[in-house]
């Protein structure tokens, strides 16, 4: 016998689903949107309570954002290594995540196994060590040590990504451009590549934001060279109420432009990665 819900049940549970929505929203974009009025608003504006829930419009405080001393100086840092980090995931964990999902060889569920225990470890535990280690070999306060570090926390995400996405690519794609004359390496340029293209851009954009917003390393691993996060932190004591908010503001909307501007690869992404 079937149980067909009342109508007060399902208008209680399009109330319960819409409620929630709402929420998660507000979660998400309250934030935000306060922080963009604050930034919007003169330095005066931003020091007196209650807060204006609409935005002058003023640019004061982004102006003394970007005259703040040693603060575009930071922001370059923050570009350079995250762009780096995002170049040198994607050549590390593509090849990776192709050869995990095309070829059996012994120890491949250990392998497995070692990229994400990679993430186990906490970043505190590690810092003395890789100071240790950076000063030894040159690498401290410098752009790239800083961007070796970033590619390991941005290496098992783009791994995982892109083996989930060749998975989901047939094999028999690959096997009929070899029987078509096609290497192994023409077949996935031609064939694989083209397909995987929205995967790699995905990963691609996890490895920035996973830079971007990285605080521990680049605090404990830069002195002259650090990154805007880093340069926050440290005058988070001394630095006024309308230069946090540029700054938080500087660094959540470049993340979300980036994000938006390549969201039909992350849809793309899914869909392949769900075949």
């Amino acid at each position: 016998m079937t149980v067909t819900p009342s109508t007060d049940t399902r208008r209680a549970g399009r109330i319960l689903y819409g409620a929630g929505v709402v929420l998660l929203c507000a979660w998400v974009l309250g934030p935000i949107y306060l922080l963009v009025v604050n930034t919007l608003s003169s330095p005066e504006t931003v020091n007196t309570f209650p807060k204006p829930l609409i935005p002058e419009f003023d640019t004061g405080s982004l102006r003394f954002f970007l005259e703040f001393a040693g603060m575009l100086s930071a922001l370059k840092n923050s570009v350079l290594v995250a762009g780096l980090t995002m170049i040198l995931s994607i050549l590390i964990g593509a090849p990776a995540g192709y050869a995990l999902s095309r070829f059996d060889f012994r120890g491949k569920q250990a392998f497995r196994m070692l990229i994400l225990l990679t993430r186990a470890f906490p970043l505190p535990l590690l810092a003395l060590p890789l100071a240790v280690m950076f000063i030894r070999t040159g690498l401290d306060d410098t752009i790239l040590g800083l961007a070796l570090v970033h590619t390991t926390l941005a290496v098992p995400f783009s791994v995982l990504i892109t083996y989930s996405l060749f998975s989901g690519i047939p094999l028999e794609l690959e096997e009929a451009a070899w029987t078509l004359g096609c290497t192994r390496v023409s077949a996935f340029v031609r064939v694989v590549l083209p397909l995987i293209l929205p995967g790699i851009t995905a990963s691609a954009i996890f490895a920035f934001v996973i830079s971007w917003n990285e605080v521990f390393a680049a605090a404990v691993l830069t002195i002259e060279n650090r990154t805007l996060t880093a340069f926050l932190l440290q005058n988070l004591d001394t630095s006024p109420l309308h230069l946090k908010f540029a700054g938080g503001f500087i660094l959540v909307v470049p993340a979300l432009i980036f994000i938006f501007a390549v969201r039909k690869y992350l849809f793309a992404m899914w869909g392949i990665a769900n075949r």
